[in-house]
């Protein structure tokens, strides 16, 4: 049975590499392994050593520390936390910078707008 430190960091790898734009056959090329580890490690169900999870913090752009971020707290039904572990959520955000700057902000404030509006 995993561990729930395990699926913890397995699904920040997760998060950070689909906000990336990064499939598992990449990120698992740029730190020399094949892909069915990349799917191991992302449900928990293999252990990333330490010094795995220091080759795939670099090929992700973050520290190591980011995958134990919010490790003691609980999401909460609703909360930001428990909305971006959604691969919906992660799609749309990819997606929303891939728009242009001009296009993003006048995207954000039509947004707001109808969030705004009861």
């Amino acid at each position: 049975m995993a561990h729930s430190v395990d699926i913890h960091v397995g699904q920040k790898v997760r998060q950070r590499r689909w906000l990336m734009g990064m499939t598992q056959q990449q990120l698992a090329a740029e730190v020399g392994i094949k892909f069915q580890q990349i799917q191991k490690y992302e449900t928990g169900m293999n252990r990333v050593s330490a010094s795995r999870l220091w080759d795939i913090s670099r090929v992700l752009g973050v520290s190591p520390s980011y995958f134990f971020e919010g490790i003691d707290d609980e999401p909460v039904e609703g909360s930001e936390e428990e909305l971006l572990k959604r691969k919906e959520t992660l799609e749309l955000l990819r997606t929303y910078y891939q728009i242009p700057e001009e296009q993003r902000k006048k995207l954000l404030s039509l947004a707001q707008a109808l969030g705004q509006t009861q």
